[in-house]
């Protein structure tokens, strides 16, 4: 089972959402801010729990309350704490958003979403993203990609990867066929791989790595596809393959790329441990200790300051 670090709040009832609302409210009303209290309030419920205060405390004082905090506050400790009071999906809709508007293109944003959710996620996100924006989610995204990768990322957004058990007769049929479209010929054959890591289920796709490492003679996919591929479209490739080996590793070395070398992706970093406090932070955790031999507290510790860093190790030691 997966460990989340956040959990609902299991003593949460009508009274407890107005003193919620209370807390918040007083800590912003008059000179200054009680930065405090935000972070203890807030991380001390679910998602949807932090939406219902927000509801409250519009009911309450008429005012909203992502308003409210952005007036009060700025900076990542508000980019943090209007995360956590954002839907998962249409969090996921707004980084996407993010990653495509203006000049350039994030692609290593779009890369993490569109291959870590699930088919029910990819369509709740296709929903929210057409009523939030007007436009399609595949148009917004074929406006803004092409080549290879702009098909990768068209084939993603279908959401439609397989959901049933390992078909064990197609297996090794897979393999060969990415044995073929890469290392048995001159050149790639990327849209043979795409058609095979973008919908063969997850659990499928671990025996077609097995069998195409003994058809290669111990040479991994992911080995022939750095070889073979580059750039956006590898780190696409690898993306899938990584998540359906060990997304929680997928996830822990996102953290530590948000952190490394000079300065912080703090928008990264932000939506990462924000959308996997509720689902696995815990076990992502665990894997970033394993790969980097020190905590992911020491090293939000070291990369981050202030109320922001508080926030952010709230909800990686979480609220049980």
């Amino acid at each position: 089972m997966p460990s989340p670090t956040i959990v609902p709040n299991w003593n949460y009832d009508e009274a407890v959402e107005a003193e919620a609302a209370e807390q918040l409210r007083n800590a912003m009303k008059g000179f200054g801010t009680d930065e405090a209290v935000i972070i203890e309030c807030l991380m001390k419920y679910s998602t949807e729990q932090r939406i219902k205060i927000a509801e409250t405390f519009k009911q309450a004082y008429g005012q909203d309350l992502i308003e409210e905090l952005k007036g009060e506050l700025g900076g990542d400790f508000e980019d943090t704490c209007v995360a956590m009071l954002t839907p998962s999906r249409l969090l996921d809709v707004k980084e996407l958003n993010k990653s495509i508007s203006g000049a350039g293109t994030d692609e290593s944003t779009l890369v993490e979403i569109m291959c870590s959710r699930s088919n029910e996620e990819i369509e709740e996100i296709k929903e929210l993203y057409e009523k939030e924006y007007e436009c399609s989610l595949e148009d917004a995204l074929m406006g803004d990609t092409g080549g290879y990768f702009g098909r990768l990322m068209r084939a993603l957004v279908q959401g439609g990867r397989d959901t049933d058990d390992v078909d064990y007769t197609r297996v090794e049929e897979d393999a060969q066929k990415l044995f073929d479209a890469g290392a048995a010929q001159l050149g790639t054959e990327e849209a043979e791989i795409n058609s095979i890591l973008c919908v063969r289920s997850f659990d499928h796709l671990l025996d077609v790595f097995a069998k195409y490492e003994e058809l290669s003679e111990g040479t991994s996919l992911e080995d022939a596809i750095k070889s073979e591929t580059s750039a956006d479209l590898q780190d696409g490739f690898l993306s899938i393959i990584q998540c359906a080996k060990n997304k929680q590793k997928y996830f822990a070395t996102r953290l530590n790329k948000a952190m490394e070398g000079c300065g912080t992706d703090d928008s990264d970093l932000i939506r990462l441990i924000v959308s996997r406090s509720e689902i696995d932070l815990g076990d992502i955790k665990d894997e970033f200790q394993q790969l980097y031999e020190k905590s992911l507290e020491e090293a939000i510790e070291s990369e981050c300051g202030g109320d922001y860093k508080r926030m952010l190790l709230a909800l990686v030691q979480g609220n049980h």
